[in-house]
């Protein structure tokens, strides 16, 4: 059931980029909503999509890492991923990636579903990528400003520490709940 009209959109009118951090930039967007001609100033995170990866062994474990988050100062239980390259797709970024961070690799890869991680103030799309039947292949390779340990746990012990709070990370959180969905 809708409740109440539908919201008006907003149409960008000129933006300009305001900080270059390395991985994202700033940039204040100039909007005008068109249901009143309202203009307001709105700060927009820009920066490439992401993938994170289900990573499947042929014993139903998942394979996940523990890495420190500078914007939590924690360490953070997590799927492997990270940034799409330019020019490049989300599938073929969430196999590099699960075999860069893990030295894993597996079967049947594919993007079983996406979400936007901050549709408030980023631009960007988290793209899900399934891999089954995985097994260590090849040593890490890590950038040089990653380090993390690659946890392999069963999938019943994942769920516990869902619900126990030990993995946080929303985009994690987010990608298990459509895996699990998806499974029932």
């Amino acid at each position: 059931m809708k409740m109440g009209k539908e919201p008006a959109r907003w149409t960008v009118e000129k933006e300009r980029e305001v900080a270059d951090c390395r991985v994202f930039r700033v940039i204040t967007q100039t909007s005008r909503r068109e249901s009143d001609g309202r203009e307001s100033d709105w700060y927009v995170v820009d920066t490439n999509d992401f993938v994170n990866v289900v990573a499947v062994t042929a014993k139903d474990e998942l394979v996940m890492v523990r890495q420190f988050r500078h914007g939590s100062g924690t360490f953070s239980l997590e799927l492997p991923g990270g940034m799409v390259d330019d020019g490049e797709d989300p599938l073929s970024a969430g196999v590099r990636e699960l075999q860069e961070e893990t030295g894993f690799a597996g079967k049947g890869a594919a993007i079983f579903a996406d979400c936007h991680p901050n549709p408030a103030i980023m631009n960007n799309r988290c793209h899900y990528v399934l891999v089954r039947e995985v097994q260590q292949v090849a040593e890490v390779d890590w950038d040089e400003n990653e380090e993390m340990a690659v946890v392999v746990l069963p999938m019943d012990k994942v769920r516990e520490s869902c619900r126990n709070g030990e993995i946080t990370h929303s985009l994690t959180l987010a990608a298990l709940q459509r895996f699990w969905m998806d499974q029932s």
